[in-house]
């Protein structure tokens, strides 16, 4: 077996873990953005998404005269299959967390974002073949039992949260084993998803229902237009964190996200919050102390194995 995928150089590991930590950061920002354009239906917005991404990547490839990856990708049908099964689970996660923030279901999409890293963990072991130390399981032991009290609590299967979590677990994978590195491979996603994009937002200007043709004020126009830099930038810190870590890692990384998009549900929209949602988060977080104990933990251990 090649250990070097599974255990990255430590400046790769280091700079992974920097831009997976920036993506996940940008992301649980991401409520207060769709709530600035609650008016816009979450179909449109997703077709916004997808147009403005790919003229923001355009203009980046451009500068960067970065385009002769295209011609030969377009010639590998497995790489076009890949990237379309990567750009489909893409587009129902973007459809489905933007439904749920739009329809007071923040908190649910936080625990679909913390079922997420279980989800990671387990393709890394059965996928990848990557290997977890005792205290890492002992870790991922307590986050699934937060996870699972948090779904008996909800009396009922966590519908958007298993979505989310799948969707995104499956893309995260998909990205790591990419034959692309991170702009090249979501620029080739967006421009798989543009033709549909198109197609309905012209749709919705034949039928009269274009939002950033009727929107009464330019506010809500920069907004939408401004899905491009906000779409694109995350997730590509994902992808270029995702090549370079280990998806335990990853997982355990992500939870910075939905833990912000817990807050804002709480302290900004207000959502229900009852104490015994509240201890299944504690177990969670709990889950995160340990996780980062045993990584400092065996850190100073390798290192006093090197200095001796």
């Amino acid at each position: 077996m090649d250990t070097r995928a599974a255990f990255p150089p430590p400046l790769s590991m280091n700079t992974g873990i920097l831009y997976a930590a920036l993506a996940f950061f940008l992301w649980g920002l991401f409520p207060l953005y769709f709530h600035a354009i609650g008016e816009v239906p979450p179909l449109e917005i997703l077709a916004h998404r997808m147009l403005w991404s790919l003229l923001f990547l355009a203009l980046v490839l451009t500068v960067r005269s970065q385009w002769r990856w295209l011609p030969q990708v377009l010639r590998r049908p497995r790489v076009v299959a890949s990237f379309a099964a990567s750009a489909v689970l893409l587009t129902a996660n973007w459809f489905f967390y933007i439904w749920a923030v739009k329809n007071g279901h923040v908190l649910d999409a936080s625990l679909g974002y913390f079922i997420n890293p279980l989800i990671n963990v387990l393709l890394g072991l059965l996928v990848l073949k990557e290997k977890l130390r005792r205290g890492q399981w002992l870790a991922i032991g307590l986050a699934a039992l937060g996870v699972a009290w948090l779904t008996w609590q909800a009396g009922q299967p966590p519908y958007i949260a298993l979505v989310l979590g799948l969707t995104f677990g499956g893309y995260g994978l998909l990205r790591k084993t990419a034959a692309l590195a991170a702009l090249e491979g979501l620029a080739f996603e967006t421009i798989i998803l543009f033709p549909l994009a198109l197609a309905y937002v012209l749709w919705l200007g034949a039928h009269g229902q274009n939002t950033f043709i009727n929107a009464p004020d330019d506010g809500t126009r920069w907004l939408l237009a401004a899905a491009g830099p906000i779409t694109a930038v995350p997730l590509l810190l994902f992808a270029a964190g995702a090549r370079r870590i280990p998806l335990s890692v990853l997982g355990m990384l992500q939870y910075m996200s939905p833990t912000m998009q817990m807050l804002l549900g709480l302290w900004i929209f207000h959502e229900t919050f009852d104490p015994a949602r509240l201890a299944g988060f504690v177990v969670i977080w709990s889950a995160l102390g340990v996780y980062m104990a045993e990584g400092w933990w065996t850190s100073r251990q390798n290192l006093s194995a090197q200095a001796g």
